[in-house]
């Protein structure tokens, strides 16, 4: 489908290689038509490029673009898993943002629309999808945004 292709040039948003996992689980479970995406978080060649907490030493428009790199790397994962054929994704069915913040910190859903946009903006009515943004304490390597998703796509 070559519209998200053209979007994406459009965005200035090339996605070179989807990040492999760095522990023991995969990055894309596939159960028939449904793939369940393992968390995503903001790196840059295989390496986490923020650091921090919403609240303490992060402001919200930072955790958005926390979140958006995140978007970026699934959207990488999503297209190697296609093979570059765009036209079997189906639906973004759900995101799950967890947002590393303090206790008072409460806009997490704020945070969590820097993939929300990024996938409307790329995918239109397909990147459309439940989802839930939920604070928690601390996230792996002091990353500020995990982001994980489900996709509905064409066996």
């Amino acid at each position: 489908m070559d519209d998200v292709e053209k979007k994406l040039q459009e965005l200035g948003i090339e996605l070179v290689s989807a990040p492999d996992p760095m522990a023991n689980y995969v990055s894309v479970q596939k159960a028939g038509g449904l793939w369940f995406f393992s968390g995503a978080g903001p790196f840059v060649n295989g390496k986490p490029s923020m650091f921090g907490r919403l609240g303490e030493n992060l402001t919200t428009q930072q955790g958005y673009e926390a979140a958006r790199l995140a978007g970026i790397n699934l959207l990488a994962i999503l297209k190697r898993e296609l093979g570059g054929d765009w036209s079997r994704l189906k639906q973004i069915v759900k995101v799950q943002g967890f947002v590393n913040s303090t206790n008072d910190f409460m806009e997490q859903p704020q945070v969590i629309n820097g993939v929300s946009d990024l996938f409307g903006q790329v995918l239109g009515e397909r990147g459309r999808h439940a989802r839930t943004a939920v604070a928690v304490n601390t996230l792996p390597f002091g990353i500020p945004v995990e982001v994980e998703m489900i996709a509905a796509v064409e066996e």
